[in-house]
């Protein structure tokens, strides 16, 4: 059995922290409990009756029985009314259900996931990501956002959020990962999203953050990989373009896929236009990433994803 805990910092313990405050609010009251278990008779009923006894109220509740591994995977959402209750207290009560059907699960408060968002020169996802945030839509908190270059400063504080410029180079590399990742640390961040970051993480971070990294990939995956994709799939003439959102893996655009988007055109249009058409699906791929995964809606089933939409 394996619990994974949701505790989250005070605002007071975030500031001193040298992260900037949750500005926006997501609007989430509820809790959630995500799982993976054997599949057996009775796991509903054991948790339903764990949140009855105590009188919280199921608000959503979806479940998925895969029969070809023989497991059951489950996310149910529940607000605890007037009750003083953390996800810390709960996790330690639920220890005894878990134990007996064999759980791997979390329990997660209310608190908006905090997002460490890396870009590069392309501004289209992190645009698309700012305005779904300041528009209360991305269920989730941009807490900074990290560069190797200097182009997209003037997008990030123009929004009110803080941009942190981190060179890369070959011989730089070590270190600026080890930055990375006291940036992580420093503002709290539950989750980074590589917006069309174009450097290519190295397995060690990529095991450090794995299942809490997202990647948008300019394809819809697997095809026309390596340097302009949109010219090879001009060059090929496709009906489909699309983008992929994945978990990032030490399998270079391997990872568990989250979301897809696709669009369908024709031979009238350049690869110019094409480039517009694939920007909008990787923005639009990689906001319902994030904001699904932020309100713990993906669980990782072995290389692939279970998404409750």
């Amino acid at each position: 059995m394996t619990t994974v805990l949701e505790g989250r910092p005070t605002a007071n313990a975030t500031a001193e922290a040298g992260a900037v405050p949750s500005v926006r609010s997501t609007g989430t009251a509820q809790y959630v409990l995500t799982l993976a278990c054997p599949e057996r008779p009775g796991i509903v009923r054991a948790i339903t009756a764990f949140l009855a006894d105590r009188g919280f109220d199921i608000v959503e509740h979806q479940q998925f029985d895969d029969h070809m591994s023989g497991k059951l995977y489950l996310r149910t959402a529940f607000t605890p009314g007037d009750k003083e209750v953390s996800a810390e207290g709960l996790s330690a009560e639920f220890a005894a259900t878990a134990d007996e059907f064999d759980m791997e699960f979390a329990i997660h408060d209310g608190s908006p996931q905090r997002v460490l968002v890396m870009v590069s020169k392309f501004g289209h996802c992190l645009n698309d990501l700012i305005f779904r945030w300041r528009a209360g839509s991305l269920g989730a908190e941009i807490a900074v956002v990290v560069s190797n270059h200097e182009d997209l400063r003037p997008m990030a504080e123009a929004a009110g959020l803080p941009f942190i410029h981190v060179p890369v180079t070959a011989e730089t590399k070590p270190q600026a990962e080890a930055r990375l990742l006291e940036l992580v640390e420093e503002y709290q961040a539950d989750l980074v999203v590589l917006a069309r970051y174009m450097q290519v993480l190295s397995d060690g971070l990529s095991k450090t953050l794995r299942g809490r990294a997202i990647n948008i990939h300019h394809s819809f995956l697997p095809g026309f990989k390596g340097a302009k994709p949109y010219h090879q799939a001009y060059d090929r003439g496709v009906k489909l373009i699309g983008a992929t959102a994945h978990y990032v893996t030490a399998d270079l655009d391997e990872g568990p896929i989250i979301e897809q988007e696709v669009f369908r055109v024709d031979h009238s249009l350049d690869p110019n236009a094409l480039v517009t058409v694939g920007r909008d699906a990787e923005s639009q791929a990689l906001s319902r990433a994030v904001r699904w995964h932020c309100q713990h809606r993906v669980l990782l089933n072995n290389t692939r994803t279970v998404v409750f939409r």
